[in-house]
């Protein structure tokens, strides 16, 4: 702190260069925020109290891949599962192929492995009675200014209907609303359909469904049940795999994109290039002060003191800029959250990014400036003074 006058000046020394470095800093923790909250938001799918008594049972293939109906009963049999249920990806669009909804076709007692999801006991009893009707998440209903009675066509971009066309019409018949901001997020925006009548009406399902659902008895032995489940299907033709909601959430994503690897690719290249420019702005700034270095020498300042000068000025250079840029993240997270509708609710910086991103700016700022800091301790006075 004695010399952070010192430290300040040379950093205003260029003011226009230390902008545009900070601007760049700034720019790259601010993309940092964003996208480690991307990865905490997926990584947290599935992560809660329901969910971690639920285990899902889909095609060690692949989650495209059907699964035999008859499979439930004898899930139903295995020790410690005290509820199964089903469900069959629908691939649905509403007006044109940009407007993608999360569509199920579910079994009738789907919605009781699911006490986060609320629905009121007579819009229920008029799901169970209506053939075409849906169930829709109230974000998707806001979204698309639906209402109960609505009549919605909906295209599916994978099951045509009995007439062979790919267009579908359902009844809007109930809401489904989440039991606490917690659970938000995808429930909302589901749609959930009869799973007889799409059987029924589709000419490429009978008796299949894509996946199943478990609650367990007791979490502690959910992992044994899981691999009971699995042994049920072994050297068989529908070979299943099974984990809790959490692990079968991130496998169903891998095999979509491995988030945490496209994250971290380009948060790599993203610092790698940080590393080059903010190099390049010190080691320009001591070049530019390598007289006025050796005056600090003359005058008395030992060769460790102008090294740590150095090292500090590139610290605070990178921290300034890393701060705001986290700054702006913990923003946009909380704007974004209200404008996206909340499909996947962007988690706010917690203090492990916090911790995370000031390491990194720590780290970053010793290694920039470590080149330049050592030049600077080794300067000779003479030849500093003579400009050679």
């Amino acid at each position: 702190m004695k010399y952070l006058h010192l430290v300040w000046a040379a950093l205003m020394r260029r003011k226009t260069r230390t902008a545009l470095t900070v601007a760049s800093i700034v720019a790259a923790f601010l993309l940092f925020g964003l996208l480690d909250g991307i990865r905490v938001a997926f990584a947290q799918l599935g992560q809660n109290a329901d969910g971690a008594q639920r285990l899902q049972t889909m095609s060690r293939l692949s989650m495209m891949e059907s699964l035999p109906q008859a499979l439930a009963r004898r899930i139903e049999l295995v020790d410690n599962i005290e509820a199964v249920t089903w469900a069959s990806w629908f691939g649905a669009t509403y007006q044109g192929p940009r407007n993608q909804i999360f569509a199920f076709a579910v079994a009738p007692n789907y919605l009781d492995l699911y006490p986060e999801i609320v629905v009121t006991p007579a819009e229920r009893d008029a799901f169970a009675r209506t053939r075409t009707g849906v169930l829709v998440g109230q974000a998707l209903m806001e979204r698309f200014d639906w209402s109960v009675g609505d009549r919605i066509p909906l295209q599916s971009t994978i099951f045509p209907n009995s007439d062979g066309s790919q267009n579908w019409a359902f009844d809007i018949v109930g809401v489904l609303r989440a039991r606490d901001a917690g659970s938000a997020g995808l429930n909302e925006q589901l749609v959930l359909m009869h799973h007889d009548y799409f059987v029924e009406s589709t000419p490429f399902v009978d008796n299949e469904v894509g996946w199943y659902v478990s609650r367990v008895s007791d979490v502690r032995r959910g992992d044994r049940a899981a691999k009971t489940i699995d042994a049920l299907s072994a050297n068989s033709p529908n070979e299943t795999r099974t984990m809790n909601e959490a692990a079968a959430m991130a496998a169903q994503l891998k095999q979509v994109a491995d988030i945490g690897m496209i994250v971290g690719a380009i948060m790599g290249a993203v610092f790698f290039t940080l590393l080059l420019l903010t190099g390049n702005t010190m080691a320009q700034a001591v070049r530019e002060r390598t007289s006025e270095l050796a005056v600090l020498k003359t005058i008395g300042f030992s060769s460790v003191t102008v090294l740590l000068l150095v090292l500090a000025e590139s610290v605070l250079l990178v921290l300034f800029g890393g701060v705001l840029g986290l700054g702006l993240a913990a923003a946009a997270s909380f704007v974004i959250n209200l404008v996206v509708g909340e499909m996947i609710r962007m988690p706010g910086l917690s203090a492990q990014s916090w911790l995370l991103g000031l390491g990194l700016m720590a780290a970053i700022g010793v290694v920039v400036g470590a080149l330049p800091a050592v030049r600077a301790m080794r300067l000779n006075i003479v030849d500093a003074l003579a400009g050679r």
